[in-house]
């Protein structure tokens, strides 16, 4: 058959002599024992390998005050050092005032202005959220499995509405904000999206700062995580969203979340959060009672190492010689392999972490289960939807950094071959 014909247009017999030829090949990986993890976005050891000069930076014969005379070795600074905050205001595009440094993960920042949220309301709440009949969350999807986790563990009540090119559907999200008082935010991965590869177009920013909200504190949670995070040298532009905010007249919607967990080190990162002045006033009142400050000698150390934006560009670039070719692989992979086949459709993305993959509607359970058979752990099935339930159950996310090349190309060939078996399986039961 012409290897890059429609699934749709074989004949029966034609078919069953693809699928056997399909399963022989299948069968082959099974016996080979093999273990291939690509569940989840990590940085490979190369990239890490990149920032360990950073761990030679600091001395016990060094200085180690920050510029504003505060010592890195003792208590102080509960929101970060005036360095750190000069560095992440760059990276998010506000002042430095609108910054808050915290720990080694945005996702713990996250967790704690929602988990803040239910016990105490945002700046402006007439009553905590947790006190409310119901506090439900805009989830566009497919997303990010570690936001809705924090939703489901918190009682907060998921509802998806679809990504589209330029983000977030917004029909979809202003009517749903607008009609009902319990939606009280929405996440948003606004550049290079996890996992869609998607960045959000300027309308869609200046939409969600203007929109009409039926809850006066409805707040957006603006995960940056992939701002620097560019595969070529042509990367998304993306509307600073706390401008657009305060341009429209909601200078309290938004909570900005960045960190260079994928910059240098995933588990000694630096995080940090930024709002208006109003909203870090009032969350510095909380982090008085919830800590002592974050670790200042980390911060002082990813200053020094990355010391300001052209630094962390070129630090970037060499991240990207390291990660693009897996990309531009699976890529030509899935083209050669699926490509015309009218089974799976992938997105082509600019930056980020992964590449979303849709295989037919019904399939991506299957496929997962029949990759891992093979030795391919991918992300679950559903898991890039509220409640880990695709509607259409056929979305599957690729993350290509961390293996090997030749690992890579192995657990592509796999993945492949399952979704062309699967495929094969559901048009024979459709007819």
């Amino acid at each position: 058959m012409n290897p890059s014909a429609s699934f749709t247009n074989l004949g029966e017999t034609e078919r069953n002599r693809l699928y056997a030829s399909l399963k022989e090949s299948y069968d082959a990986y099974k016996l080979r024992g093999m273990k291939l993890d690509m569940s989840r976005g990590k940085p490979c050891p190369e990239q890490l390998a990149l920032s360990k000069g950073m761990l030679d930076l600091l001395t016990s014969s060094d200085p180690l005050q920050a510029e504003d005379g505060t010592d890195c070795l003792n208590y102080g600074g509960i929101d970060g050092i005036p360095e750190a905050k000069r560095l992440f205001s760059r990276l998010l595009g506000v002042s430095e005032q609108e910054v808050i440094i915290g720990g080694n993960a945005s996702l713990n920042m996250m967790y704690d202005a929602l988990a803040r949220a239910m016990l105490h309301g945002v700046y402006g709440s007439e009553t905590p959220w947790g006190k409310l009949p119901k506090v439900k969350f805009i989830c566009p999807s497919p997303g990010y499995d570690r936001h809705f986790a924090i939703c489901e563990q918190l009682g907060i009540e998921m509802i998806a509405v679809d990504m589209l090119e330029g983000g977030p559907d917004m029909d979809q999200v202003e009517k749903l904000a607008g009609e009902d008082d319990a939606i009280k935010g929405i996440w948003c991965v606004p550049k290079y999206s996890n996992p869609d590869g998607i960045t959000y177009s300027d309308e869609t920013v200046d939409r969600l700062a203007s929109m009409r909200t039926k809850a006066s504190d409805f707040t957006i949670f603006w995960d940056d995580a992939y701002t620097v995070h560019h595969l070529t040298d042509e990367p998304d532009p993306l509307k600073p969203i706390l401008a657009a905010c305060k341009a429209a007249g909601h200078p309290n919607r938004v909570y900005l979340f960045c960190s260079t967990s994928k910059i240098t080190f995933p588990g000694s990162g630096v995080a940090a959060m930024a709002s208006s002045e109003a909203n870090v006033s009032h969350i510095r009142k909380h982090l008085s009672a919830q800590t002592i400050g974050p670790d200042k000698i980390n911060q002082l150390r990813h200053v020094r190492f990355l010391r300001d934006i052209d630094h962390i560009e070129a630090h970037m670039k060499r991240h990207a010689d390291i990660i693009k070719p897996k990309f531009d692989r699976v890529l030509h992979k899935l083209e050669a392999s699926l490509g015309g086949k009218q089974i799976a459709w992938w997105n082509k993305p600019n930056g980020g972490y992964f590449i979303s993959l849709n295989t037919l509607d019904g399939c991506a359970t299957e496929v997962v289960r029949m990759a891992a058979e093979a030795g391919v752990t991918l992300t679950k099935a559903g898991a890039t939807f509220p409640y880990g339930k695709d509607p259409r159950n056929r979305n599957i996310r690729i993350a290509p950094t961390f293996p090997k090349l030749e690992e890579l190309e192995t657990a592509i060939d796999i993945l492949c071959l399952c979704i062309q078996m699967v495929s094969l399986t559901k048009l024979q039961g459709d007819r």
